[in-house]
């Protein structure tokens, strides 16, 4: 049986969603750790992360 994928922000990123972890890191070419530290400074928006990893 299915279950639906609860609605999610599509401005914040769910750590628990490996998926969207996977393509995130990815499309910023950040490194496992190197995200995580993103996270801890700037917080789980998606905007803020790509701010972050231009630094």
């Amino acid at each position: 049986m299915f279950r639906r994928k609860a609605a999610s922000f599509r401005n914040a990123i769910d750590l628990k969603d490996k998926v969207q972890v996977k393509v995130l890191r990815k499309r910023l070419k950040l490194s496992e750790a190197q995200l995580m530290t993103a996270i801890r400074k700037s917080g789980n928006s998606i905007t803020a992360l790509v701010k972050e990893s231009a630094n």
